[in-house]
């Protein structure tokens, strides 16, 4: 009975009370400042250099079958040189992720988090490559749009683990087994995070329940909200037990330009993430 109290306690902790890991400092920084159109590119590159480690691994990722350069990438600066002040702050966000998650991503639950985050960015990625959208900004958005999630599970990962493992049903019955648990939803989190962090407003915008498209209209909060919802069915869900909308359905959501250019069958765009997202995981 002792055991069932404290427990109960434990979950009616107010979530302002909960202790957020902070996310590391170089990646929050990057996103700060390479949407900044009077911002250095040696400046942005003496940055990322300033954390030895972080550094290392954007360079070991940026030279991997990723990317596959012509030839060696040697230092940040060359990196951004060639692939881009953009490109790289979503890059740099993918490595600040996994060293958010740190060991727990070893924990099978947690590797579905990080896999649902990463097909949402690399869809949202190729979703904009077929229009006229920034595709390193749609895969940045992507990237975030799950940052609450991920920090709920890091701060209390037992509860989170307990909640995926178990849970049968849609992305909006999960938000309210969030609210239940945590007094607060991955997106309301993410866009408090995004406002703390002081990143782009646009940001913010993404974090919302995914939900159809009723509106018709097509910005960077649509493709992200499409994205997350692909990404359940092609085979990359937060939980196992997700109940995904069928793919041709979702594919009428898209303009007719990008719907005519994407992927007509799950397994081909489910194997296009795979691919990269293996590539990735093998660094």
């Amino acid at each position: 009975m002792e055991v069932e109290v404290q427990e109960k306690e434990t979950n009616q902790i107010p979530w302002a009370h909960l202790r957020i890991p902070p996310f590391p400092q170089v990646a929050l920084r990057v996103l700060q400042l390479a949407g900044s159109e009077s911002v250095q590119l040696k400046r942005l590159g003496e940055l990322i250099s300033s954390d030895p480690a972080f550094s290392s691994e954007v360079l070991t990722i940026v030279n991997s079958l990723l990317y596959a350069p012509r030839y060696p990438i040697k230092s940040i600066l060359q990196a951004i040189e060639v692939l881009g002040a953009t490109h790289l702050q979503g890059l740099c966000l993918t490595v600040g992720v996994r060293s958010y998650l740190g060991k727990s991503l070893g924990h099978p639950a947690m590797r579905m988090l990080w896999r649902h985050n990463m097909a949402c960015a690399l869809i949202a990625e190729q979703i904009a490559s077929t229009g006229t959208m920034d595709r390193d900004i749609a895969y940045t958005a992507g990237v975030l749009h799950g940052i609450g999630l991920l920090a709920l599970a890091v701060v209390r990962p037992r509860d989170y683990i307990d909640l995926v493992g178990t849970f049968i049903g849609s992305q909006e019955g999960l938000i309210e087994r969030e609210r239940a648990l945590f007094h607060i939803d991955h997106c309301e989190l993410g866009r408090k995070l995004v406002c703390d962090w002081n990143l782009p407003e646009e940001f913010a915008e993404v974090m919302q329940p995914s939900a159809p498209n009723a509106s018709h209209a097509w910005g960077l909060a649509e493709v992200v909200s499409l994205s997350c919802r692909m990404a359940d069915t092609a085979g990359y869900a937060v939980f196992s037990a997700c109940h995904a909308a069928p793919f041709e359905e979702l594919r009428e959501e898209l303009p007719p330009c990008e719907r005519q250019l994407f992927h007509t069958e799950v397994e081909t765009l489910s194997f296009e993430v795979s691919k990269r997202m293996a590539a990735l995981e093998t660094i």
